[in-house]
């Protein structure tokens, strides 16, 4: 770790720029962490020049490893990245004391932080996320990152985590309710205190006239769904955009609205058809589509049809996006 509890913040403020990506975790046919289709994975993504690398993520599927496979990832990770970039690790959990020891073996492998939601049981109120949030962060002394999303049973508003932010080692907060308004809300009352991000890339334009400019986009899956090595046009749009190079950034933005839009149709369709739950076979099977390793998904997550396969492979052959069979 690079810092110490009085040094988190203005860390956090320098060092997360640009794109953060939100690595899966591949799974052999065997249904067992694919340890070399992860490493080519982040191989892959570090060629096209992301700032930092989030694993056991939402779309890393952390609710469905073990906890062997949990901490195997931890080790695995940083070593592979090699400090060419940024790393973090989710250490959300129903329990207190493994949200913890995670978060000790996270700082003792080089994390440069954790992320850490709600405890999507029994927490029903703000005051308990916010409670949850400060008792960790009062027994650990790495950063945190609070992820703000309804995956978890409950999304706090904008002065719940303005007060999360008052955190010695709260650093950063993922906005990923994605309701504009709050998201423009949270920026406005916590982006003083904390690093804020939606990991979306209309809040930069919508952000605009409220003297919002946001720093980091934290994380999500769009530079290697829509970039390749020969063209990372996503990567180079949200480096303009988080510094504030507007008119450069809409220009290149023009030519990465097409596949934003096939995203758009395959992300709505998934999750209307699953009453909210992220959309993860389909960016498994995306990044297949595109050379990396995916494999399966993990129950209660269905796969997707082999007709919805089809379709995606030649909305994606239509953008230039598909590796060879």
């Amino acid at each position: 770790m690079h810092y110490t509890r009085s040094e988190a913040k203005a860390w956090a403020r320098e060092n997360l720029v640009g794109q953060w990506t939100t690595m899966m975790t591949p799974f052999t046919p065997e249904d067992e962490l694919d340890e070399k289709g992860l490493a080519a994975n982040i191989e892959h993504v570090l060629r096209l020049g992301t700032h930092g690398l989030g694993f056991s993520w939402n779309m890393g599927e952390f609710w469905s490893l073990t906890e062997d496979e949990r901490y195997r990832l931890m080790e695995l990770a940083p070593r592979l990245v090699g400090g060419r970039a940024k790393v973090a690790f989710q250490v959300t959990d129903t329990c207190l004391k493994d949200v913890i020891a995670m978060a000790h073996r996270a700082e003792e492998l080089g994390f440069d932080f954790v992320i850490l939601a709600a405890p999507y049981i029994v927490t029903k109120t703000e005051e308990q996320v916010v409670d949850w949030v400060a008792r960790v962060a009062e027994r650990v002394n790495i950063g945190i990152a609070f992820y703000n999303s309804p995956q978890f049973g409950v999304v706090l508003s904008a002065k719940a985590m303005s007060k999360m932010a008052d955190l010695e080692t709260l650093i950063a907060i993922k906005e990923a309710s994605f309701n504009m308004g709050l998201s423009i809300d949270t920026h406005l009352q916590a982006g003083a205190k904390a690093v804020v991000s939606m990991p979306d890339e209309e809040i930069f334009f919508v952000g605009e006239p409220y003297g919002i400019r946001q720093q980091v986009m934290f994380a999500n899956t769009s530079d290697w769904r829509f970039d390749t090595e020969s063209s990372n046009r996503y990567v180079r749009y949200i480096d303009l955009a988080t510094h504030g190079r507007w008119e450069e950034a809409r220009e290149l933005y023009t030519k990465i609205r097409p596949i934003k839009a096939v995203s758009r149709k395959w992300w709505g369709r998934l999750v209307g058809r699953t009453g909210g739950a992220l959309p993860v076979q389909m960016v498994k099977y995306w990044g297949e589509l595109m050379g990396m390793a995916g494999g399966p998904v993990r129950a209660p997550l269905l796969p997707l049809t082999p007709a919805e396969r089809e379709e995606m492979r030649a909305d994606l052959a239509q953008l230039g996006l598909t590796k060879p069979k």
